[in-house]
């Protein structure tokens, strides 16, 4: 939707999808259990989620497609603040709305709606200016007039990035009227008219829209490439893979990071009250999130530098990113002092944030800026498998460990090896990840020259 009417359309339907679902989800709350069936409370969970991903993959599309050559930080912002989203509203949660579920979700509900409304109305792909020209002579100018007048009357595309970019022309009366009162003015056009007929592939798009195109696909393998022709392709296996593994990692100490910690603190001392082990917890969980919003600047700003000025892939943020999370498992396999599970929190919420950060610019950098939301939304599929496989492993090994106790809770005291073998699993994962990224970055190298020796090629053709 956002690739094929806008990044404007897409953050208007993403608000009201927030705004209508968490409202419902108050509502489901405020009139208590079984006031509504199990199946509509899941359908307001997804309507919520479906909306933050709309408007979520708007801001994206506009930061990549008005932003070519900078396109790792304009992308990175808006990742980054989605990052630190879930942070920024529990935090105002507990300071206003302390132990308040149902005014939370009433919080969500019109916060969310205002945070994506009102930026919308003032988004848009913008046109790239022009590139240089030499200054025309009087003829010639008045020839250039006439050419681009002729375009300005066949091109009726609404906005520039949007898949539906038709042209028409005027009926053939009409050019011929045209023509005939022309040619009658400026008897230097009748050449040009010749020679326009004889290049009107070339002449149907005009030459500033084929300088938008370039401008759009700047430094991209291929200029336009979505849906299934993704999966004729190996880069798409390579990056769906590279994504899914290590979002998998990340995700394993990001959804576990309370499980680590009760099992280091029940271990180190049991008569830990429960209240100090919460609060560690929700620490964690506020170190991993400003360590995510962290890497996903750095790494969005860090690769336009690896592009733009030592002319290197951006996927060597992600060699970093599988660096950082290889750092975070040995942290895990070893850390047994609860004290500095902080240092496990850190690194894995800057990996995560790495991965992050640059996955958006690497996409465009890859299948093309056009396709950018389609190509990141299926991208993002990866980790619902990785993901999964991963967290039910920790949950496995876990619970191995763990002892029924009489309230039907369990616990395990055993502290590291609770969940050490998971680490294992992780830690080798992380290393396959480096070699994939090191293989994928060699093998990009010539894939690029074939994209641009075909998109030469097309040029030179037309």
């Amino acid at each position: 939707m956002v690739d094929k009417k806008g990044p404007r359309v897409g953050s208007t339907v993403g608000c009201l999808a927030m705004g209508l679902g968490y409202y419902a989800l108050h509502k489901t709350y405020t009139n208590g259990p079984g006031s509504v069936p199990l199946p509509l409370i899941c359908l307001f969970t997804f309507v919520a989620g479906a909306g933050g991903s709309s408007g979520f993959g708007g801001a994206i599309k506009t930061a990549a497609m008005n932003f070519p050559k900078n396109r790792g930080t304009a992308t990175a912002f808006p990742v980054a603040a989605f990052g630190l989203s879930a942070f920024f509203f529990s935090l105002i949660s507990s300071l206003a709305l302390p132990n308040n579920t149902a005014g939370f979700l009433l919080f969500l509900s019109i916060g969310t709606f205002l945070m994506i409304a009102i930026p919308a109305f003032f988004m848009r792909i913008l046109p790239h200016s022009a590139k240089y020209s030499a200054l025309l002579s009087e003829a010639d100018n008045r020839a250039e007039e006439h050419k681009r007048s002729r375009h300005r009357r066949r091109d009726t595309s609404t906005e520039p990035g949007t898949r539906d970019q038709s042209v028409s022309g005027p009926s053939s009366s009409e050019v011929s009227l045209l023509n005939e009162t022309t040619r009658a003015e400026m008897p230097e056009l009748s050449k040009l008219d010749t020679e326009d007929s004889s290049h009107a592939a070339v002449d149907t798009s005009g030459d500033e829209d084929d300088s938008h195109s370039a401008d759009d696909a700047h430094g991209s393998v291929y200029a336009d490439l979505r849906g299934w022709a993704l999966l004729r392709v190996i880069e798409f296996y390579q990056l769906f893979i590279i994504i899914g593994v290590l979002t998998g990692i990340g995700l394993m100490t990001i959804n576990n990071i309370g499980n680590n910690a009760q099992a280091l603190w029940s271990h180190w001392d049991e008569n830990t009250p429960a209240e100090v082990i919460h609060q560690r917890q929700s620490m964690h969980v506020s170190i991993i999130s400003i360590a995510s919003f962290t890497g996903r600047l750095c790494s969005g700003i860090g690769s336009d530098i690896i592009v733009e000025r030592l002319h290197m892939s951006r996927i060597w943020c992600f060699v970093l990113s599988s660096l950082l999370f290889c750092i975070a498992q040995v942290c895990g396999l070893t850390l047994e002092s609860p004290n500095f599970l902080f240092v496990l929190s850190t690194i894995s919420g800057l990996g995560y944030g790495f991965l992050f950060g640059v996955g958006p610019s690497i996409t465009a950098d890859t299948f093309g800026p056009h396709g950018l939301s389609q190509n990141w939304g299926t991208m993002t599929l990866s980790p619902i498998i990785f993901a999964n496989i991963y967290n039910l492993m920790y949950g496995r090994i876990y619970d191995h460990h763990s002892n029924i106790r009489p309230s039907g809770h369990r616990e395990c005291l055993d502290g590291l090896l609770c969940y050490k073998d998971a680490y294992w699993v992780t830690f080798f994962s992380s290393i396959a990840s480096i070699i994939l990224c090191l293989w994928t970055i060699r093998h990009g190298r010539p894939a690029k020259q074939r994209g641009r020796k075909s998109d030469a090629d097309e040029r030179h053709l037309a």
